[in-house]
């Protein structure tokens, strides 16, 4: 095994044309590492084409990072990619994505939870027309309060808020399309959100039952103190799916309802004034009036410097979410 830099190494990854990419995010997986790398490369040996399988080390400090190293230094169709630290799941899946060079990729957790197995089947349902496979974990062995529960009403929620029906949409195992991908951009916890922003793109994506796995080892990544930035996260993909290109809409909207509020609230207190013998100072009608109306103004302000920060944001750079430490790839 070598160490390259990430110029060699992109380099590298262009030389050979590579069917599959399974990418896989690493944190703290250390005793389940050399089961799944076997049940792995026998699934996609037994494919009969060319694959690559890249693990993305995402800042792991139980010495996982030392053995997909030694993975990489005696299998040639491993990729590893140590990010600095830990950026979380979405940002170590973009990285996997980003270097992936495959026509279709595949991407699953690597605590054994999810079965190599079901890999060919969400093959084959990509190859009826499909441009992501989404897997449903119809029998998920995980605690029925804290994950289960927790996740049906997720999805029912999501279901409603992006205009679109999944029965598991945190489910990692997925199969996309490369084309696909090279138009989602992944931040904060939006990988779990890959369908809708698929769907945004006017991609087809469908759903089949794979099967789920009691963990055996380690401990699992995920708690209720996620469910916050789920949440506005998707308050961010429903606002990018409607949204994006008029913001306007959605700050103007704002803004002219106070502005309504507040001249209906200053009908009122005219009409208390000159009707009731109502005196502006007995009432807060003229200090209410008056707030609206300076909220509605700086919403529909505000309008205007979104519209500019979306134009902006449309003709700026690309930026990664992730900063690569090392590639490690075999010398053979």
């Amino acid at each position: 095994m070598h160490t390259v830099s990430a110029l060699q190494a992109e380099a590298a990854l262009m030389e050979d044309d590579i069917y599959l990419s399974v990418v896989l995010p690493v944190f703290n997986e250390l005793e389940n590492l050399d089961i799944l790398h076997h049940q792995l490369k026998g699934v996609l040996t037994d494919l009969g084409r060319t694959f690559e399988i890249i693990y993305v080390d995402d800042g792991s400090t139980d010495g996982s990072s030392a053995k997909l190293q030694e993975l990489a230094a005696r299998d040639d169709s491993v990729i590893v990619i140590q990010l600095r630290r830990n950026f979380g799941q979405t940002a170590a899946l973009s990285a996997g994505i980003d270097w992936a060079r495959g026509e279709v990729v595949v991407c699953q957790d690597a605590d054994l939870q999810n079965d190599p197995a079901d890999i060919p089947r969400l093959l084959d349902k990509l190859d009826e027309g499909y441009d992501l496979v989404s897997g449903w974990r119809k029998n998920r062995q995980d605690h029925w309060l804290w994950r289960k529960s927790t996740s049906t009403l997720a999805n029912w929620v999501i279901s409603r808020v992006v205009d679109f029906k999944l029965h598991d949409i945190g489910c990692t195992l997925k199969a996309y399309r490369r084309e696909l991908l090279n138009h989602i951009r992944l931040y904060g916890e939006m990988h779990r959100f890959i369908p809708a922003l698929a769907l945004q793109v006017g991609a087809k994506v469908a759903e089949i039952p794979v099967n789920h796995k009691p963990r055996l080892y380690g401990r699992s990544k995920y708690g209720l103190n996620r469910t916050f930035s789920v949440i506005l996260d998707l308050l961010t993909i429903k606002f990018l799916g409607n949204f994006l290109s008029k913001p306007l809409r959605v700050f103007g909207s704002f803004g002219l309802a106070l502005i309504g509020l507040s001249f209906l609230t200053g009908v009122i207190m005219l009409f208390q004034k000159f009707y009731s013998d109502i005196s502006l100072i007995q009432t807060p009608l003229l200090f209410l009036s008056a707030m609206l109306f300076i909220l509605g103004f700086f919403c529909v302000l505000q309008g205007f410097t979104a519209e500019l920060l979306i134009r902006t944001y449309h003709e700026s750079q690309d930026k990664p979410t992730y900063i690569i430490r090392q590639i490690y790839r075999s010398s053979r």
